[in-house]
């Protein structure tokens, strides 16, 4: 018969509270932070320091200028232009993604149509989805052009993206056109989640099709929407690529935005302080946007 001595817990119990533990966790995201600051915090950070500069790169020895140069920006009249026509094409772009993305969803979610058919569809309705913004802009170009197959099927010769009263309906049909699929995927993913029952349950209350789609569908649907409807205010407010590769801002600024003012001001008239000031005033309003999807994100959890 074997015998052991008592186990001394004080002995074999392990050490905690060392340094090495402590750092450990700070050690796997410090990669990841030093990425961050690199890329992101100090770039902002020296724009914002920019937009309080006279006209900086240009200038050997820029000048401190306080609020100049948002003074100056507030008050140019392209700058208001570029507003009103960034919430125009944000706005109307954001509503027909939801409304359009919306009834796709409910066509592919729907059993009148056979399951070939709703795969068929699938595959045309994502097809906008899956080009680049470069593709997309060179494709409705020669599309819009005066001898494209619009006109040729309108039998017209209308310079739809060169049209001071055209130009802006356009650029906005065409982002319409690129982002319903992002909202037709997730309301789908959102109608397939809904439990079945509360449909049945309805029915047996009397309610027709529309009273199920305001009481059921929509009440189920209401948090994906949202957060949907933010992230693509925040999305198409910043709009770019498609823009300077369509019209470039024209013509006579009818489809000036916010990113191709901007754009115009650092690398066509080399004003970077302004240019700086304007990222400012565009990343204040992202961050209002920013806001509001952190809060409604934090009240759905």
């Amino acid at each position: 018969m074997l015998l052991y001595p008592p186990r001394n817990d004080a002995v074999t119990k392990r050490p905690r509270g060392t340094l090495g533990r402590r750092l450990e966790p700070y050690g796997f995201i410090a990669p990841t932070a030093v990425l961050m600051i690199v890329l992101m915090i100090v770039p902002v950070v020296l724009v914002i320091g920019y937009s309080f500069m006279d006209n900086v790169i240009m200038n050997k020895n820029p000048e401190f200028v306080g609020v100049e140069n948002f003074v100056e920006i507030l008050t140019d009249g392209v700058f208001g232009t570029a507003v009103i026509n960034t919430l125009v094409f944000t706005v109307t772009s954001v509503v027909a993604h939801l409304l359009i993305g919306l009834g796709f969803a409910m066509l592919l979610n729907s059993t009148l149509i056979s399951r070939t058919s709703r795969a068929i569809f699938r595959v045309i309705y994502i097809l906008p989805w899956l080009f680049t913004a470069a593709v997309i802009a060179v494709l409705w170009r020669m599309l819009l052009a005066p001898n494209g197959v619009i006109n040729f099927l309108l039998s017209t010769d209308i310079e739809w993206l060169s049209s001071p009263s055209l130009a802006l309906g356009s650029v906005t049909f065409i982002n319409i056109w690129a982002g319903y699929p992002f909202f037709m995927i997730s309301l789908l993913a959102g109608l397939q989640g809904i439990p079945g029952d509360l449909y049945e349950a309805a029915t047996v209350d009397g309610a027709g099709p529309w009273r199920r789609f305001l009481s059921v569908t929509l009440p189920q649907l209401k948090p994906i929407i949202i957060s949907m409807m933010l992230l693509d205010l925040i999305w198409t407010s910043q709009q770019f690529a498609l823009i300077w590769m369509t019209t470039g801002g024209g013509p006579i600024n009818v489809t000036e935005m916010l990113s191709t003012y901007t754009y115009k001001l650092a690398f066509s008239r080399y004003e970077f302080s302004l240019a700086s000031t304007s990222a400012v005033l565009v990343l204040l309003l992202s961050m209002v946007l920013a806001f509001f999807y952190v809060r409604h994100q934090r009240a759905r959890d």
